[in-house]
C-alpha cells in the first residue's frame, strides 16, 4: 500500500482543498451572491452534464486503465491508445446530430417544469464533452501511475474558477447569462490544461494498426458504458429529476445538502484514483493475495477516515445551517440520508473496482439496469410526495441495495469480505459518538461551535483509533505526522 497511501494522501489534501472552495462557493457564494433560481438551474446543468458524461467517454477512461498493461509491445500499445482517443466521437457526433434536429422536442421535455432550463440546453451538451475528454486524459496519466496534478485539476482547478466568476458577477462586472457561460468555460479550459499534461506524461505516437484483442477491448467497452451510466445516474439522477418534479431553486437546495454529504467519499475518490490502476495489474497478473490485502485495508482506511468526517457532518449540520439562508435548512433530513449512504460507499473499499475490471462486470452490470430502473421508479415515486427529502431517500436505499449485492457478489466470486472484527469496532465507536455528541453544543456563535466541537471530535477519535489499532496504514500516518514513536 505504499504507492497507493502516499499518492492518495496528497491527492486527499489537494481534494479536501477543493471541497474547501467549493464549500465556500456552495455554502456562501452562489447562495448570496446569485438568484436561487440561477443557482437551481447551475445544479440542474451540471448533473445533467454529470449523467451523459459517461456515455460521452464511452467507456474509455475504464477501458485504457483495464486493457493498458496488457499490451506488451509498442505499437500495439500506441494503436490501443489511438483508439481511445478517438473513440468518445462515436457517441458524441451522431448526439450532436440528433440535438441539431430534435432541439425544439428535447427543449420543451427538459422544460415542462421550469421553462427556464430550455435556454440552455447546448451548454449541457458542451459540459458533459469537456467532462468526458477530461476523464480520458486523466485516465491516460492514471496508467503512469501519475494522478496528483490530474487530481487537483479534477478537485481544485473548476472550483477556483468559479469562484472568481462569482466575484465577478457579485462586483457586477458580468452578468448571470456570461457567469452561465463562464462555467462552461472553465471546465473547459481544464480539460485542455489535463490534455497538455497527459501528453507530456506520455506523448501519443498515432497508430491505426488493427489490435488483436479489439472484440474484448470493444466489448468491455460497451458495457462499461453501462456501468458508468448506472454508478452516475443513482448519483445525480435525483438533482435532474428533482428539476422535472419541483421549482428549480428547490434544486438549489437540495444541491447544497449533497455537496455537504458528499465530503464523506473525499478519501474515497482519493485514493480510488491509484487503486485502479494497481487493483487492474493485480487482476491481470491473478494475484489473489495482493488483491485481498487491498480490499481489505481499503476498506478500512476508508471507513475510518469517512466515520470520522461523518461525525463531523452530523454533528455540526445544526451549527452550519445556521450560517446560511434559513431556505436552505430545509436540507437537513438529506444530509442525514446520503451521508449514511456515502459512508456505505467508503466501507465498500476497491469493491467497484475489482468488479469493473473483472470478467464478472457483466452480471453486475445487470444488477445496475435492474437498480437503475428502480432508482428512477422510486424518485418518481417519493419526490412529488416529499420533495426533496423524498430525493434523499430514494436515493439513500438504491445505493444500500447496488452496494450489498456488489459485496456479495464479490464474495461468491472471489471469495473475499472487506470486514474484520477491526470494522465492528470502528462502527460501534461511531454510533457512540453520535449517540453522545448530538445534542451537546458550545454556546458560541456556530461557525466557532463547529470549530471546538470538531477539535474535541477529532482528538477523542483519533485516540481511540490508535489505541485500538484498527488499521496499520491509519497507525502508521498518525505516526509519522505526529512524531509518535
Amino acid at each position: 500500500m505504499g504507492i497507493v497511501t502516499n499518492q492518495s494522501f496528497k491527492n486527499t489534501i489537494t481534494t479536501y482543498l477543493g471541497f474547501a472552495i467549493g464549500a465556500l462557493n456552495t455554502l456562501y457564494l452562489y447562495a448570496f451572491f446569485i438568484s436561487d433560481v440561477h443557482y437551481g438551474l447551475i445544479s440542474f446543468m451540471l448533473s445533467t452534464a454529470t449523467i451523459m458524461m459517461p456515455l460521452m467517454a464511452f467507456g474509455v477512461h475504464n477501458t485504457m486503465v483495464k486493457f493498458y498493461s496488457t499490451f506488451k509491445t509498442k505499437n500495439s500499445l500506441n494503436s490501443f491508445l489511438t483508439l481511445m482517443l478517438f473513440l468518445p466521437l462515436a457517441f458524441i457526433i451522431p448526439t450532436g446530430l440528433i440535438g441539431i434536429f430534435a432541439y425544439n422536442n428535447i427543449a420543451n421535455f427538459l422544460s415542462q417544469e421550469n421553462p427556464i432550463i430550455g435556454n440552455y440546453i447546448w451548454y449541457i451538451y458542451a459540459a458533459a464533452i469537456v467532462m468526458a475528454y477530461f476523464e480520458v486524459f486523466f485516465a491516460w496519466t492514471k496508467t503512469q501511475m501519475q494522478t496528483v496534478f490530474g487530481n487537483f485539476l479534477k478537485e481544485v482547478f473548476h472550483r477556483l474558477g468559479i469562484m472568481v466568476l462569482l466575484f465577478c458577477v457579485y462586483f457586477k462586472w458580468i452578468s448571470v447569462d456570461t457567469f452561465i457561460a463562464g462555467v462552461i468555460g472553465v471546465y473547459t479550459l481544464r480539460m485542455l490544461i489535463m490534455m497538455f499534461y497527459a501528453f507530456s506524461v506520455r506523448l501519443p505516437v498515432f497508430k491505426f494498426n488493427r489490435l488483436d484483442r479489439l472484440n474484448p477491448i470493444l466489448k468491455y467497452t460497451f458495457l462499461i458504458i453501462i456501468a458508468g451510466s448506472i454508478a452516475t445516474v443513482i448519483l445525480d439522477i435525483d438533482s435532474f429529476m428533482l428539476g422535472m418534479y419541483i421549482p428549480i431553486e428547490k434544486v438549489a437546495y437540495y444541491g447544497v445538502a449533497i455537496y455537504i454529504a458528499t465530503v464523506i467519499v473525499v478519501p474515497s475518490r482519493s485514493m480510488q484514483q491509484i487503486l485502479q490502476p494497481l487493483t487492474a495489474k493485480y487482476l491481470n497478473e491473478k494475484n489473489k493475495v495482493a488483491l485481498e490485502d487491498l480490499y481489505v485495508r481499503s476498506s478500512q482506511t476508508l471507513f475510518i477516515i469517512g466515520g470520522l468526517i461523518f461525525l463531523l457532518i452530523i454533528l455540526n449540520i445544526n451549527s452550519l445551517y445556521e450560517t446560511i439562508p434559513e431556505q436552505f435548512s430545509g436540507g437537513l433530513l438529506v444530509v442525514f440520508l446520503v451521508s449514511m449512504a456515502k459512508l456505505y460507499d467508503c466501507l465498500m473499499g476497491c469493491n467497484n473496482v475489482i468488479l469493473f475490471n473483472s470478467d464478472y462486470y457483466r452480471v453486475v452490470l445487470l444488477f445496475g439496469v435492474i437498480l437503475t430502473i428502480l432508482t428512477v421508479l422510486l424518485n418518481m415515486l417519493f419526490i412529488p410526495r416529499f420533495g426533496i427529502n423524498g430525493a434523499a431517500f430514494a436515493t439513500f436505499l438504491a445505493v444500500t441495495v447496488y452496494n450489498t449485492i456488489k459485496i456479495y457478489f464479490v464474495k461468491l466470486k472471489f471469495n473475499m469480505m472487506p470486514f474484520t472484527i477491526d470494522t465492528g469496532k470502528v462502527l460501534l465507536l461511531l454510533i457512540v459518538m453520535a449517540a453522545l455528541f448530538y445534542f451537546w453544543e458550545f454556546q458560541f456563535y456556530p461557525l466557532v461551535n463547529i470549530g471546538l466541537k470538531s477539535a474535541l471530535i477529532i482528538l477523542i477519535y483519533g485516540v481511540v483509533i490508535y489505541k485500538l489499532k484498527v488499521s496499520d496504514d491509519i497507525n502508521i500516518l498518525i505516526k509519522k505526522h505526529l512524531r509518535i514513536s
